[in-house]
């Protein structure tokens, strides 16, 4: 005879197969997509490389702690896996969208909320990989510097690419091909870049730019990294910004989650 307690873990088990099967499968799907992979691990290292020449022999101000590379790439640390899980989650379910494959799934018991959390946990997994090898390659081989621990700047990093991945699974809501996923870069991602901080102080801004930058979550998490690399301690602006660009990405997954729909169209 089955107890209570034997055949709760049982049922909490069978609740969670539908959402470790979606998760199994993404990470079976990237480790297969070699480009995908060179993607997501690669191309921010490279870029982060190409980043340190172009400051290498950059000026050096003594009213500055530190370097132009330095203020500059430990944002970059946030921005590259904000910018490259957003475009490759859009493109991968548009490609489910339009294969069919999206179709299926939905008409099986597998919910959205499964489908969802599925892709944003492989995702996400992908994106710590992606974050600890740039910051690997930045503070070991380019020597990056920063007065916090690098763990807070891996930490952010894959937050900033959760929230990342979260919009573009919302973004390919509205997408009917890859190409139309691809046009929401310049629309979801290009103007969060241009008011986050990396280009002009946020608060040197004009004041309805400063309102804008103040909705979009890459703005935190440029904050919250050039609060890692000033201060050798944890400061509460660095969680707040956090749980902020987390907040976001909860959002967004709900959207997309409420627009998701059972049939392509």
């Amino acid at each position: 005879m089955t107890t209570a307690p034997a055949a709760a873990p049982r049922r909490r088990a069978s609740a969670l197969r539908p959402y470790t099967a979606t998760t199994g499968r993404i990470l079976r799907q990237l480790r297969n997509d070699r480009r995908t992979v060179a993607m997501i691990l690669v191309v921010p290292a490279v870029l982060m490389a190409l980043l340190y020449f172009i400051y290498q022999n950059s000026p050096v101000d003594p009213a500055q702690p530190l370097s132009l590379f330095d203020r500059v790439g430990i944002s970059m640390l946030g921005i590259l896996p904000f910018i490259v899980m957003f475009l490759i989650t859009a493109i991968a379910m548009q490609r489910e969208r339009s294969s069919g494959t999206l179709e299926r799934l939905l008409s099986t018991p597998l919910s959205k909320l499964d489908l969802l959390a599925g892709y944003g946990t492989a995702f996400s997994l992908a994106a710590a990989a992606q974050a600890t090898v740039a910051c690997l390659v930045a503070f070991g081989l380019l020597g990056l510097d920063a007065a916090g621990n690098p763990g807070w700047i891996v930490l952010i990093a894959v937050v900033d690419a959760v929230c990342g991945v979260a919009l573009g699974l919302l973004a390919s809501a509205f997408a009917r091909t890859e190409f139309q996923a691809v046009q929401f870069m310049p629309v979801v991602v290009a103007p969060q870049i241009f008011v986050c901080g990396l280009l002009v102080p946020r608060n040197q801004l004009p004041d309805w730019l400063e309102v804008l930058s103040n909705v979009m979550p890459l703005s935190y998490a440029v904050d919250a990294l050039q609060q890692v690399s000033t201060h050798p301690e944890v400061t509460s602006q660095i969680w707040r910004d956090l749980a902020l660009v987390a907040g976001f990405a909860v959002v967004a997954l709900c959207l997309g989650a409420a627009t998701l729909r059972r049939r392509t169209p």
